[in-house]
């Protein structure tokens, strides 16, 4: 399902959006506002670890080669590159500049927190942009958000217009009839250590990295979906890795469709803050 922006006029600057995150959530929704015309910004946080990357932007800081379902990532170190990457509007601009030096590019429309830090509370950013939506736990409309977008597995992709989103609670949507079982948590802080890849069929008990030293095992058979990268320092109680274990039908690339869900009901929240005017450019209500 694609998504288009209200009222864009041909020529015209396109909406200025910055999403915190670069994991497979936070990319979905790039892409569906790429795909709305907005030029997006991807900031990168280092919590916690992405794991699902070759369904996100992620690796395209580290100089890969990211695309999801026509949109491509490009790392971008400067206001510049920024520039030079939105010249493209199939194009996300990925970075780890800091905040303060993004939004000096010019005037933000709309900032999405996409980081699904499950254990902390957001920072309100309300004041940087007209519009802002919180994705998952944590967020609460007319505090730190002006709308957000529940992740919890029983209200996947509701738009909360109102109130408070669910906290984190340790459940997982199940996926081939495996839920958290799927999942395998860092059992401490530590440099994590894999040389296995993404896609690649495990059995269960098999070795796939090493995290601070110790040994880190497939929790069941399946198809590695998701793994921290290489070399990342990762911290206490996080996703490590996940395994899909439907076999044949197992999908570790692209959207998968709680993503599109997610991305698509972001953009309808922002379009509801959106108003055009007749004959000129969108502009967002305030």
């Amino acid at each position: 399902m694609k998504v288009t922006a209200k009222a864009h006029h041909p020529g015209a600057p396109r909406l200025f959006a910055l999403v915190l995150g670069t994991n497979e959530i936070a990319s979905a929704i790039a892409t569906k506002l790429t795909e709305a015309t907005f030029a997006v910004v991807m900031r990168h946080d280092a919590f916690p670890p992405v794991i699902r990357r070759r369904m996100a932007f992620h690796d395209s800081l580290f100089g890969e080669l990211c695309e999801v379902e026509g949109v491509v990532g490009k790392r971008a170190d400067t206001l510049a590159e920024i520039t030079w990457i939105h010249a493209d509007p199939n194009s996300v601009a990925v970075t780890e500049m800091h905040f303060f030096d993004i939004i000096a590019l010019r005037s933000l429309s709309v900032i999405v927190d996409a980081r699904m830090q499950k254990r902390r509370t957001p920072r309100d950013l309300r004041g940087f942009a007209p519009v802002t939506v919180g994705i998952g736990p944590g967020f609460e409309v007319g505090v730190n958000c002006d709308t957000a977008i529940e992740t919890h597995p029983i209200q996947t992709a509701t738009i909360v217009s109102r109130g408070v989103t669910k906290l984190a609670d340790g459940r997982a949507g199940e996926l081939g009839g495996a839920g958290r079982e799927r999942f395998v948590y860092s059992h401490r802080d530590g440099i994590w250590r894999s040389g296995v890849d993404i896609g690649t069929p495990l059995s269960k008990g098999l070795l796939v990295g090493c995290l601070g030293g110790k040994p880190v095992l497939a929790p069941i058979g399946g198809v590695l979906r998701g793994v921290a990268r290489d070399g990342a320092r990762v911290p206490e109680g996080v996703k490590l890795l996940e395994v899909d274990p439907r076999g044949r039908q197992s999908c570790w690339t692209g959207m998968d469709e709680r993503g599109r869900a997610i991305g698509c009901n972001a953009v309808a929240a922002i379009e509801k803050l959106i108003s055009p005017r007749p004959g000129d450019c969108p502009h967002l209500r305030r």
